[in-house]
C-alpha cells in the first residue's frame, strides 16, 4: 500500500460527499456511539472539531454537554514537538486558529488536562481495518500523544476512532510507533478490536 497516495485518495473522497450525506452519516454515527457502554459510562472525553470532511461529531458533543459529560479538545503543544494538549471546553470557551488553520481552545486561557485523565478519546481517521491499525493525518500527533498506553496499558483512556464506511482498508502496515485505537465506529457498525 502506498500510504500517500492511499491518503490523498481517502481524503479526497471524505471531502466529496455532500453536506446531506455528511449530516446522515454523522447521524448514524453518533447512535452507534452513543449506545455503548464505555460512551455512557465516560465522564471525560477528548473530542474534535471536524476538518476537510472528517466525520463530524457535534451531535456527539451536544449530547454530551446535555448529560453532564466534561469536555476537552485537542490544541497542539506550543513546546513538545507533534503533541496535543487537551484543554477543556465550555459553549463561552475562546478557540483560535492553529498553523494548520483548525480551531483549538485557547491553551493561554484554557484548564489543560493531562491524556491519560481522560476516559474515552474520539479521534478522526483517514483510514483503518479491521485490527485497529489507523491512517491519520501523518503528522504522527495522536501516536505521540498516547504513546504511553502501549508501554504501560491501561482501560483510561479509551481510545475510538470515528470514520466513514468506506474509509476501511484491508490492512494496514502499523509502524512500530503506532498507537491502535480499541474501537472503531462508522455509519454502520461499532467495530470493537
Amino acid at each position: 500500500m502506498d500510504t500517500a497516495k492511499t491518503r490523498k485518495l481517502l481524503r479526497s473522497q471524505r471531502r466529496e460527499l455532500s453536506p446531506k450525506q455528511q449530516a446522515v452519516m454523522a447521524d448514524q454515527i453518533a447512535a452507534n456511539l452513543c449506545s455503548q457502554s464505555f460512551f455512557l459510562r465516560a465522564k471525560r472525553l477528548g473530542i474534535y472539531l471536524a476538518n476537510e470532511g472528517e466525520v463530524n461529531p457535534s451531535i456527539i458533543y451536544d449530547i454530551c454537554q446535555k448529560s453532564g459529560k466534561q469536555l476537552f479538545l485537542p490544541a497542539i503543544h506550543p513546546f513538545k514537538q507533534n503533541r496535543l494538549h487537551f484543554a477543556q471546553v465550555k459553549p463561552n470557551s475562546a478557540l483560535v486558529s492553529n498553523r494548520f488553520g483548525i480551531l483549538e481552545p485557547c491553551i493561554k486561557s484554557a484548564t489543560l488536562s493531562p491524556p491519560w485523565s481522560l476516559d474515552l478519546i474520539l479521534m478522526p481517521l483517514v483510514g483503518f481495518d479491521s485490527r485497529g491499525s489507523r491512517l491519520g493525518m501523518g503528522g504522527g500527533f495522536y501516536d505521540r500523544t498516547f504513546a504511553f498506553t502501549a508501554k504501560k496499558p491501561s482501560p483510561s483512556p479509551k481510545l475510538i476512532g470515528l470514520a466513514y464506511s468506506f474509509q476501511e482498508l484491508k490492512g494496514i502496515k502499523p509502524q512500530p510507533w503506532d498507537i491502535p485505537v480499541s474501537g472503531i465506529v462508522t455509519e454502520k457498525e461499532y467495530l470493537s478490536i
